[in-house]
């Protein structure tokens, strides 16, 4: 049995269907959550959202000893965080960094990722249907590494 593929969501995600719809969307973090599990096929998907930083770290851990890959989408830890970063380095597998929006088309703060440098890949702007784009994509990374 594979090792399963971690998807992190950090700050405000929570939030997704009434945050800001004009730019996320009106999609819950529910249906998003529903969407990887039908694009898994098969893989085993753990699935998580937190406000706190210390708490994202601790999952990136868990990952390290336990997943196959993650796919994080760090929110505004991504411009702030190196802490997670540094976590992020330590894990030995494929990385996706995720973003709802095209980061690179808002304010300029918007556009220094922490994380970019240190990940496999990078998915910005397909809105909520990034994450299956995104699930997909670890699938292969993943088969390709057996």
């Amino acid at each position: 049995m594979s090792k399963p593929i971690y998807i992190l969501n950090g700050p405000n995600l929570n939030r997704l269907g009434t945050r800001e719809p004009q730019i996320y969307g009106r999609t819950t973090l529910a249906e998003v959550e529903a969407m990887c599990r039908e694009a898994a096929s098969g893989y085993s998907i753990v699935f998580r959202q937190s406000n706190r930083e210390y708490e994202i770290i601790d999952w990136v851990h868990e990952a390290i000893d336990e997943g196959g890959g993650i796919i994080i989408n760090p929110a505004a830890f991504t411009f702030t965080s190196m802490a997670i970063m540094d976590a992020l380095k330590m894990f030995p597998g494929p990385m996706i960094e995720l973003h709802i929006s095209n980061i690179h088309k808002r304010e300029p703060i918007y556009h220094k990722s922490y994380i970019s440098p240190i990940a496999t890949a990078v998915i910005a702007g397909l809105g909520t249907d990034g994450y299956p784009v995104a699930v997909r994509a670890m699938i292969g990374m993943l088969r390709a590494k057996t």
